[in-house]
């Protein structure tokens, strides 16, 4: 099942909003195959898996296990069912490592292989393959995205100068990491002042992989045309409070000007089918979801040689715990889980 999880983490950023998966085939302590979900709409893991069977080995797939990370899925998506391919090739045993929680799977899978007579043992390392598919796990349990709230803060926790100069506080190889972190999320979330201030294209340009969906909360439409989160580059999405119309990659999203302006946020993307979100500011942008306790994890870095006089104040975060910790040269970035999300 560890094998099955390295498998699945070749997917990350290539399969959403389907989870990662990997598959490994076993026939007397020999892995004979193994495979991955690779590409959003191609083929599943376990197919991947079967078809990776050398032609000498292949007598051998209906005398072997199967091990997958996920349940086997039982419906017709963008693919045939691979309950149908594990009976049809009369393997007789197969570990899970967790269920699925979305609901044209949600143990129909399972039940699946059981009327064919295959044994099914369930939830091996169910902690570490529920884990490795966080987002979707959220997004299909909670029915909104997971959030993912990041900040670079100066020593004496500031974000920013009160006279809007902009203050590089982030080392460039933390900068590289963070457009790392940007490549593995389904979107990108900042407000308005932060876009004025610092004029971002929230891309992945300092890494490969796909850009995220941009995300902008720009109540009262304050923002010219020329900033670079207009460009026609990625998907765009504002949410405000004047009007609802889509044009060419733009897409204005009217929310109600009354609070609770998080909740209202995450509901419209798990309506926009979007798994996870990182909110990379301002302060008052984070502070909302902190306050309104919808929020899963929080990346904070901080410059242990920088200090910002007369500066706007970080976010606060609630009740968090501290995962863990990293130094790359002058930054320390510490890693919190929110216990009550």
């Amino acid at each position: 099942m560890k094998r099955c999880i390295e498998l699945a983490k070749q997917g990350a950023g290539d399969v959403a909003p389907n989870p990662m998966v990997g598959a490994v085939l076993v026939h007397d302590e020999r892995i004979i195959g193994e495979g991955y979900h690779q590409q959003y709409g191609n083929a599943h893991a376990e197919v991947n898996c079967i078809d990776s069977v050398k032609k000498e080995d292949e007598h051998l797939i209906s005398e072997s296990t199967l091990y997958v990370s996920l349940e086997p899925c039982a419906h017709h998506g963008k693919t045939p069912p691979c309950a149908d391919l594990i009976i049809k090739k009369q393997i007789p045993k197969v570990v899970v490592g967790c269920r699925d929680p979305f609901i044209e799977v949600d143990g129909k899978g399972i039940d699946k292989l059981l009327a064919a007579g295959i044994e099914v043992q369930q939830n091996v390392l169910e902690k570490e393959c529920k884990e490795l598919n966080k987002r979707f796990f959220t997004f299909h349990t909670k029915h909104r995205p997971y959030i993912i709230l990041k900040w670079a803060q100066s020593s004496n926790t500031k974000i920013s100068s009160l006279d809007n100069k902009r203050i590089f506080i982030s080392n460039e190889f933390t900068n590289r990491l963070v457009h790392k972190w940007r490549s593995e999320e389904a979107s990108i979330l900042v407000g308005t002042n932060t876009t004025l201030l610092d004029d971002p294209e929230l891309n992945v340009r300092h890494w490969s992989g796909a850009n995220p969906i941009r995300l902008l909360l720009d109540m009262n439409l304050r923002l010219p045309q020329s900033q670079k989160i207009f460009n026609d580059k990625s998907r765009t999405i504002i949410f405000n409070a004047i009007k609802h119309e889509e044009k060419n990659n733009l897409l204005y999203y009217q929310l109600k000007n009354d609070g609770g302006i998080a909740r209202q946020i995450t509901n419209t993307l798990y309506q926009l089918n979007i798994q996870s979100v990182l909110i990379e500011g301002g302060a008052k942008l984070l502070q909302s979801f902190i306050d309104e306790q919808i929020w899963d994890e929080a990346r904070i870095i901080e410059n242990g040689e920088l200090i910002i006089e007369n500066g706007v104040d970080a976010a606060s975060l609630k009740n968090e715990t501290l995962i863990s910790s990293e130094n790359i040269f002058s930054d320390s970035i510490n890693y919190y889980q929110n216990p009550n999300s």
